[in-house]
């Protein structure tokens, strides 16, 4: 299949990167697993958690959380001390693909919705990040995808034009705004299907 060149590659972070599971925290704090579906569902929801990386501030969500649900009240706190625990890893074979990008000299980004606070505990820990020219953050600049804003200040903060880059995200309404603002896309399934596309293309 022809494609069009690619000047460098985009990624996305959380489920492309790095799997994330609101599940692995929760599932330390109870063995009931009613409780576990009722926090999952219904009190720190993804949904809420969104609030976040856009840009709404931590205390303020987690006390309304609190009001709203006081039985909940150590749960709500955890999300916030121990956000980390909903990351329990990287996803197989992708950081590999970006060492070898990296190899090859392929200029890397990233565009992420990851609040800020958490961003900045998370962000030291993990090195892979040092191959990484530049990474937008929804929670810094209280912009998220696929809001398309985040994809024309991406565009400029990376320097390059968004039909030579190629944007890899797992999630199905970002990959469609991103085209829609004239990106080439990769929609994220696994690392097996993202390397057979990398290799179709001569990135690696």
């Amino acid at each position: 299949m022809r494609h069009d060149p690619v000047d460098a590659v985009v990624f996305d972070v959380g489920r492309v990167l790095y799997h994330w599971d609101m599940r692995h925290l929760y599932e330390k704090m109870t063995s009931d697993s009613e409780r576990l579906e009722t926090i999952l569902g219904e009190v720190v929801t993804e949904e809420w958690h969104f609030l976040h990386d856009a840009g709404r501030p931590l205390s303020e969500m987690v006390l309304e959380r609190i009001a709203l649900f006081p039985d909940y009240t150590a749960e709500i706190r955890a999300y916030a001390t121990r956000f980390n625990e909903t990351i329990p890893g990287p996803v197989e074979g992708s950081h590999e693909l970006v060492d070898r990008l990296h190899a090859r000299n392929v200029p890397l980004f990233a565009i992420t919705n990851f609040a800020a606070e958490f961003w900045a505990g998370f962000r030291p820990r993990h090195r892979i990040f040092d191959r990484f020219g530049e990474i937008v953050v929804s929670g810094v600049e209280r912009i998220a995808k696929p809001d398309p804003a985040i994809f024309a200040l991406s565009a400029e903060r990376f320097g390059h034009a968004p039909e030579r880059m190629l944007f890899i995200d797992d999630n199905a309404a970002n990959i469609e705004s991103a085209a829609n603002c004239g990106w080439q896309v990769h929609h994220f399934t696994g690392a097996d299907e993202l390397e057979a596309d990398l290799v179709d293309r001569g990135l690696v």
